[in-house]
C-alpha cells in the first residue's frame, strides 16, 4: 500500500474504501461475492457471511432495501457469473471487494486463476479491485494473501492483528486513488479516535514480533503438521477439511466447498454435537460453522495433541 489511512474497526476500513473507489471513479456500482463477509455497514450486508449467514433474509433487519440498490453480489469462485455481469453492466462497477481466501464462510480457496481473472476484468472496465485482508492480512504472510499470489489491488483493508488487540484497522492502496481522501480531495473520511497512540503501539509492537526471523516459517511447519495429522483423523468422516497456512475450517459434509451454496450444505446440527463436545473437553473451536479456526505460534505442542486427540476420540464416540 502506498498510502495508508488507520480507523478504528474493520468495518470502517471496508465502510471507508468503497466509499473512496466510488469516488475516485464517478461510479456507484459495487460486487462482492456471497458468503464474503466485509462488515456490518448497511450497503455491505447482502449474501455476507460469517454472523450473518444464519440470516435467511438478503440483509440485516433495519437495512431498507434501497440501500441494497448498488450493490451486487455473485456467486464465489465462478467466472462465467462475473464475465456475463460485467458484459452487460461492467461499465458501471466502481469496485470488485473480495476475501482473496473466503474466511467468513468458513475457509473456501479461490480457484486457481480467480484472483488474476478478477484483476484482469477489472482493469479491463476501469473498476477498482479491492482485497478484504482482515483477517488473512499478517496472518497467511507478512503481505497478506496478495503476496503470496502476487496480485495488486488497488485498495487493501486490513483489521485483527494489524491493532495487536486493540480497536484499530487500515485502509491503503494506490497513491492515486488515496489522493481522493480529504483533505486533499473530496472523499470525506474521519474519526475522533482513528490512529490514536495506545492502539497504533499495540499494533507496532505485534507486527515487530511478526517480522521477527523465521516467524512465519515456523508457524507454517506447525501447521502443516497439525493440518496433516487432521486430515488423518477426518478422512472418511463424511467431513471437507478446507485450509490454506494457519486457517482451516472443517465443514460437516462430504464437499467439496468450493463456494458459499456448498459450505451452506453442511450439517449445523452435527457441527453444534462436536463444538460442544471439544469445549466441554477445554478446546474452544470457532463456534460457527461459517467461520475459519487459526493457528497461532503461541499454541504449544501438547495443546495441538491433545486438540487433535479430542478430535479423534469425538469421531470414535459417533462410531
Amino acid at each position: 500500500m502506498e498510502q495508508v489511512r488507520f480507523v478504528n474497526s474493520s468495518t470502517e476500513a471496508v465502510m471507508s474504501a468503497v466509499r473512496l473507489a466510488r469516488g475516485a471513479t464517478g461510479r456507484s456500482l459495487l460486487v462482492k461475492f456471497d458468503g464474503c463477509y466485509h462488515g456490518h455497514a448497511d450497503h455491505l450486508l447482502v449474501s455476507a457471511g460469517s454472523g450473518v449467514a444464519a440470516v435467511r433474509n438478503s440483509s440485516s433487519a433495519g437495512v431498507p432495501e434501497e440501500f441494497l440498490n448498488y450493490t451486487v453480489s455473485l456467486p464465489y469462485n465462478d467466472r462465467q457469473v462475473v464475465e456475463k455481469f460485467f458484459s452487460r453492466r461492467g461499465n458501471e462497477v466502481a469496485a470488485v471487494i473480495l476475501e482473496p481466501v473466503a474466511c467468513n464462510m468458513g475457509v473456501v480457496l479461490p480457484a486457481e486463476g480467480y484472483l488474476a481473472f478478477l484483476r484482469e476484468i477489472t482493469s479491463a472496465y476501469g473498476a477498482l479491485l479491492i482485497f478484504d485482508e482482515v483477517i488473512t492480512g499478517f496472518r497467511l504472510s507478512a503481505g497478506g494473501a496478495q503476496a503470496l499470489c502476487n496480485i495488486r489491488p488497488d485498495l487493501t483493508t486490513v483489521g485483527k492483528i494489524v491493532g495487536g488487540g486493540f480497536p484499530a484497522a487500515a485502509f491503503g492502496g494506490r497513491k492515486e486513488i488515496m489522493r481522493h481522501l480529504a483533505p486533499i480531495g473530496d472523499v470525506y473520511q474521519a474519526g475522533t479516535l482513528s490512529g490514536n497512540p495506545v492502539a497504533m503501539a499495540a499494533g507496532a509492537a505485534t507486527l515487530d514480533i511478526l517480522s521477527r526471523e523465521n516467524f512465519y516459517e515456523d508457524l507454517h511447519q506447525k501447521s502443516r503438521w497439525f493440518i496433516g495429522e487432521l486430515q488423518q483423523i477426518v478422512a472418511g468422516k463424511g467431513v471437507t477439511l478446507n485450509t490454506t497456512g494457519s486457517v482451516f475450517t472443517l465443514f460437516f459434509t462430504p464437499g467439496p466447498v468450493t463456494d458459499f451454496a456448498s459450505a451452506r450444505r453442511s450439517d449445523p446440527e452435527e457441527f453444534a454435537r462436536f463444538f460442544r463436545y471439544l469445549f466441554s473437553h477445554g478446546i474452544y473451536f470457532s463456534p460457527s460453522q461459517m467461520e475459519g479456526n487459526f493457528i497461532s505460534l503461541a499454541h504449544t505442542r501438547e495443546q495441538l495433541e491433545k486438540t487433535l486427540q479430542t478430535i479423534k476420540n469425538y469421531f470414535n464416540t459417533k462410531g
